[in-house]
């Protein structure tokens, strides 16, 4: 079992539903300690490739990918849930659903933030259908970058994103997989990676 593992095994609480609620440490309240190895291990599994910037989406994937961005060196760029006063120019807009939050929303970022020719390493918290993540890898597409890395805190393995990104051929790296859980007895099985 990873340090990931043991921290969802210790602190993650499993509720009805398919919810898995980390956010003592995750997503509410952030342990940042946690979040410099998960860094350290991003980093590890991603060895060797370039990234020009890290992509993730407001607001539970903004905290681990800033510590990821530390160890790549790369500024990250978030995608807007919702259009400021402060976002002017041209925009990327895609729709997405969230699992969590049960509602459509679409997600913007500044076509001044995403380049040609970039290489993007995209970070989030969860992975459950995909849907957010299809929304990013679409931004990425229409700004014509490419993504090179889809980096996972938690993926919930008995959900299709995970087997649907992977069979579109991206390279997803997720620290921890969750092939169960049970809200009756609060247990979590994990995937052998």
């Amino acid at each position: 079992m990873n340090f990931l593992e043991e921290r969802i095994q210790k602190d993650g609480i499993v509720k009805e539903g398919n919810v898995l609620k980390v956010d003592s440490f995750l997503n509410h309240q952030m342990d940042i300690t946690l979040f410099e190895k998960m860094g350290e291990e991003f980093k590890r599994r991603f060895a060797g490739k370039k990234f020009d910037k890290i992509l993730t989406i407001e607001a539970s994937g903004i905290g681990i990918a800033c510590i990821v961005a530390r160890h790549f060196g790369v500024p990250v760029v978030f995608a807007k849930k919702t259009k400021s006063v402060n976002i002017d120019g041209e925009m990327y807009i895609a729709e997405v659903e969230s699992f969590t939050h049960k509602c459509r929303n679409q997600v913007i970022v500044s076509k001044k933030f995403i380049s040609e020719g970039e290489h993007i390493l995209i970070i989030d918290d969860f992975l459950a259908n995909g849907c957010a993540l299809q929304g990013l890898i679409s931004i990425v597409k229409e700004a014509g970058a490419s993504v090179d890395g889809i980096g996972i805190a938690i993926e919930k393995g008995f959900q299709v994103g995970g087997r649907m990104i992977r069979n579109l051929g991206y390279h997803l790296e997720s620290l921890a997989i969750v092939d169960a859980m049970d809200a009756e007895t609060g247990s979590i099985t994990f995937r052998e990676q």
